[in-house]
């Protein structure tokens, strides 16, 4: 089973200054930073997914979506994407490319936005591995599999354009000399409709079928669309499931034959999570999870700016709350400082971004309480002291720092190195 990251353009400074919060004055973006397989000492995923949706404008697609510039998109298409991800030579040329379309991008339009033929162009254009035919998600799975004549007509429709898409892209990926492998998604209303949709795909000539429309299901309800999708076409064909955002309880899909899946969610806990910002092994066949410890740059958070503006807080003293946090929590890694100590000092900063979200007293005083027991749990195990990872050797506290995008990219990439193990070990064990 392959774990595959979906690419959004995430890189780092290697240069980053912790101590200044900068970088170095010359510093280019692209050029100058570096994607996770970079920086970390080998590639914390066995693949990368690229979405057109994330790099070609089109009707139909927000532009908040696209990641890209049109220049950035012209350079990919023209070096292909693995040199425009740095993701080539002998180091990581067995590791697998794919791409799709995002359909996540366009899932409020009529039509998807791209058309079978300007699909199989960009994948030949990228030169990616494998290449998922353009899709239409539904997002209601209904285990009780009404049938055909029972379900809204936006439905079926969307159903029967990915269908027919997919059998208009085969025999256009067929025609170009299947210079990568094509994957057929798998759409439906139902385990049942889903699992036909899967035999009409195998009938179309599809070896491999990427299943979609997973993110808002349940474990459960998941597992019903596997069985009735291996019981429809067997255990032949390959399975990818596409977007899952399952993937802590991947250990329970070890038994459905799934030959690879897709998931952003270790770095996106890194920051968007409440809790659960820092992955660590138990040492138990699991994973531990820390919070990150917040102490965000007080001139810029917008929650204690608009705390300043209504004369909640004072500027000043905000700044001196805050560059106090950060030295006292350098001191505590140095162990100069004790556990109880750098607790006191992170709440005496991190009150403000409570005391200022207008809810009330006692709402405030138990949220404060809720942190503060995550954070001594943070403190006192010092979770960034048992990894030796790339990122966690050369940050060492900053990564356990919720604070800009290079401490929190940073944490991100960690997660994915964490748990790209996980699932490795997770699959010796079958």
């Amino acid at each position: 089973m392959k774990f595959l990251y979906s690419d959004t353009q995430d890189y780092v400074d290697p240069q980053y200054d912790f101590l200044t919060d900068s970088s170095p004055a010359n510093r280019e973006r692209y050029w100058h930073d570096q994607y996770a397989h970079e920086i970390m000492d080998q590639a914390p995923y066995d693949g990368l997914l690229i979405s057109m949706s994330a790099i070609r404008k089109a009707d139909g697609v927000a532009a908040s979506k696209v990641r890209y510039s049109t220049a950035e998109e012209q350079r990919l298409l023209r070096e292909g994407a693995r040199r425009f991800l740095r993701f080539g030579g002998p180091k990581y040329r067995d590791l697998m490319l794919m791409g799709d379309c995002g359909a996540f991008a366009y899932v409020e339009h009529p039509e998807p936005a791209y058309k079978p033929d300007d699909v199989v162009e960009f994948y030949l254009d990228a030169e990616v591995t494998h290449g998922v035919s353009p899709d239409h998600i539904i997002f209601a799975c209904d285990a009780a599999n009404p049938p055909v004549s029972d379900v809204p007509e936006d439905i079926r429709r969307r159903y029967e354009i990915t269908l027919e898409n997919a059998r208009v892209f085969r025999k256009l990926v067929r025609k170009e000399g299947d210079d990568f492998e094509p994957i057929g998604p798998v759409q439906g209303w139902s385990p049942k409709s889903m699992a036909e949709a899967a035999a009409a795909l195998v009938k179309m000539g599809y070896d491999y079928l990427a299943i979609g429309g997973l993110v808002p299901l349940k474990v459960p309800a998941i597992k019903e669309v596997l069985q009735a999708i291996r019981a429809k076409v067997g255990m032949r064909p390959k399975l990818h499931l596409l977007g899952f955002a399952k993937a802590d309880h991947i250990g329970e899909f070890t038994g459905y034959g799934i030959t690879s899946f897709d998931s952003t969610s270790p770095l996106i806990r890194a920051f968007k999570d409440k809790e659960s910002n820092y992955y660590l092994d138990n040492g138990r066949g699991g994973l531990d999870y820390y919070t990150a410890i917040r102490v965000p740059q007080a001139w810029e958070n917008a929650r204690l700016m608009r705390g300043v503006k209504r004369g909640l807080f004072d500027a000043e003293d905000l700044k001196m709350r805050e560059e106090r946090t950060l030295r006292t929590l350098r001191e505590y890694d140095q162990k100069k400082r004790s556990a109880e100590e750098t607790l006191d000092a992170v709440m005496d900063y991190s009150q403000f971004l409570v005391r200022g979200d207008g809810s009330g007293a006692t709402a405030q005083d138990k949220a404060l309480a809720s942190m503060r027991e995550r954070v001594q749990r943070t403190l006192e195990d010092r979770p960034w002291k048992s990894c030796s990872c790339a990122i966690c050797r050369t940050a060492g506290v900053e990564v356990i720092i919720f604070r800009g995008s290079n401490r929190n990219k940073r944490r991100g990439f960690h997660n994915l190195g964490v748990y790209h193990r996980h699932v490795q070990k997770t699959l010796e064990k079958k």
